[in-house]
């Protein structure tokens, strides 16, 4: 049996050899289950509209049942290396032929989009999931060092006494706000586009809100133009990896500074370090490389799939549901790779605090307190005091003294040259720049103090549970969808 009567010739080698055959073999290991989950849902979906019997459908369901990645094949001339075609011919060959209706008023383009939106929304969730598992072995490491002071930088310079906890507590900050985005686009993807047809909607009186929630989807998409021709759901959920991938990239520069000689902050397990084949005294963290290179290709494929929509049609076109959506798995696959790596680093870290107290106490990194105090002890104008910290600083600088060996005298010399007082002066710089009085001097909410940090990763703990729980309800939802499909079919006498 022929599968057209539109043309009489056969995909070329080079057509077959080089789009058909390998666009198959991708379908057939990442879409095949759902192409057979919708199958089975129009199964239904006939039975209900009377256009088959129980019986019926109940042969076809079994015959789906036998159909694997491994039974079917890209053939040019039997299914024109179509996976749909070779479905269908697969259903064809069994002992008992399918009943006449079947596949009646029906189109590749609704089908195709959905399973491609399922296999995403799957996708999307794993990588939701991952960023749950990592977002609390982030909070678990920064819960270890809210405490223990280290240098923050401005503009690569040591600015402020902070700690790693502070620090981190900012990536876990990052990590629930990402699953709040996430979550926002796994709900606006919650629609389902079957039953759109090729572009115009369909003939027979199909429930589409029937065959949405028999695949795990909340509702139909109203819209059967929208359906099949819209992939705003690939560039949304690929621009919200790639966001999150930004984000981690500019974090792991921060480990690899810490983690260099430079700094000496940082320290991984033998497991994930590498060696020089020629300098044997060094111990690199090649892993780190690794997540930020892999951050780049998440980042890289959300603007191939933005760009490989721009400027084409608005309806249903190879270009941008294949060559283009493509993309979205192998960006998936990276994601999910870098945060693998990524957790791997954060459950094996851990800092020297020694070095870094050390790098706190040897610059001026209470400047900032050390103005505010001139301000509000000694009546000196904030811009003033700014001026007097600021000339404190520089000469204590030029005379080698380190932050933790004040010069009360240098501060009254200081003062005076700007026509005021700095008393008590000794008491003024002992407390502006005490490596643990510098920390706690920010007290504010949200600060680096380190209750304010146990404050914030204490919320950061509460949201990654309630994001984590709302990701796992929407794959609990997916596999009972999957459960009562084949129930139905089980028993083909219910409609």
């Amino acid at each position: 049996m022929t599968v057209t009567g539109r043309i009489d010739g056969v995909p070329s080698d080079v057509w077959h050899e080089e789009v058909l055959a390998p666009q198959f073999a991708y379908e057939a290991e990442h879409l095949l289950p759902h192409y057979l989950a919708i199958e089975k849902a129009l199964l239904l979906e006939y039975l209900r509209m009377g256009l088959v019997d129980a019986a019926g459908a109940a042969s076809v369901a079994a015959r789906l049942d036998t159909l694997a990645a491994d039974a079917i094949r890209a053939e040019p001339r039997e299914n024109l290396s179509d996976i749909s075609f070779a479905v269908e011919r697969h259903v064809q060959s069994g002992a008992t032929p399918p009943f006449a209706a079947w596949h009646v008023d029906r189109s590749r383009n609704d089908l195709q989009v959905c399973a491609q939106l399922m296999a995403a929304r799957e996708n999307f969730g794993a990588v939701a999931v991952d960023l749950v598992v990592l977002g609390r072995a982030v909070t678990a490491l920064a819960a270890r060092y809210t405490d223990t002071p280290m240098p923050g930088h401005t503009h690569g310079q040591a600015a402020q006494i902070i700690t790693p906890g502070y620090h981190l507590a900012a990536l876990a900050a990052e990590t629930t706000a990402a699953l709040r985005r996430m979550l926002h686009t796994y709900d606006e993807t919650d629609a389902c586009p079957l039953g759109s047809g090729a572009m115009a909607g369909q003939e027979l009186p199909w429930d589409r809100a029937r065959l949405a929630g028999l695949l795990g989807f909340t509702r139909a998409q109203p819209h059967a133009l929208v359906g099949v021709a819209s992939r705003t759901w690939t560039t949304v959920i690929a621009a919200d990896l790639a966001a999150y991938a930004a984000v981690l990239s500019r974090f792991t520069t921060d480990l690899m500074t810490w983690s260099g000689s430079g700094f000496g902050f940082l320290d991984l397990p033998d497991e994930l370090a590498g060696i020089s084949a020629a300098m044997p005294q060094k111990r690199n963290f090649p892993v780190l490389e690794r997540i930020r290179g892999r951050c780049a290709h998440v980042v890289g494929r959300s603007a191939d799939i933005t760009a490989g929509q721009r400027n084409t049609p608005y309806t249903n076109t190879v270009e941008v549901s294949k060559e283009t959506g493509a993309h979205l798995h192998v960006q998936s696959g990276a994601m999910r790779s870098l945060l693998r790596l990524a957790h791997a680093v954060v459950t094996g870290a851990t800092f020297h605090t020694d070095r870094m107290r050390a790098a706190c106490a040897e610059d001026h990194l209470g400047g900032f307190t050390l103005a505010n105090r001139l301000t509000l002890d000694c009546g000196i104008p904030w811009r003033t005091a700014q001026v007097v910290a600021g000339r404190y600083v520089k000469h204590a600088v030029d005379r080698g003294l380190r932050a933790d060996r004040p010069d009360a005298a240098l501060l009254r010399t200081c003062a005076a040259e700007a026509g005021y007082e700095a008393e008590p002066a000794g008491e003024l710089l002992t407390e502006s720049f005490d490596v643990d009085r510098g920390l706690r001097a920010k007290n504010s909410e949200g600060s680096a103090h380190p209750d304010r940090v146990k404050d914030l990763l204490a919320d950061e703990e509460r949201e990654l549970d309630r994001l984590g729980a709302e990701f796992t309800r929407g794959a609990e939802r997916r596999a009972a969808a999957a459960r009562r499909l084949d129930a139905l079919l089980a028993v083909p006498d219910r409609p």
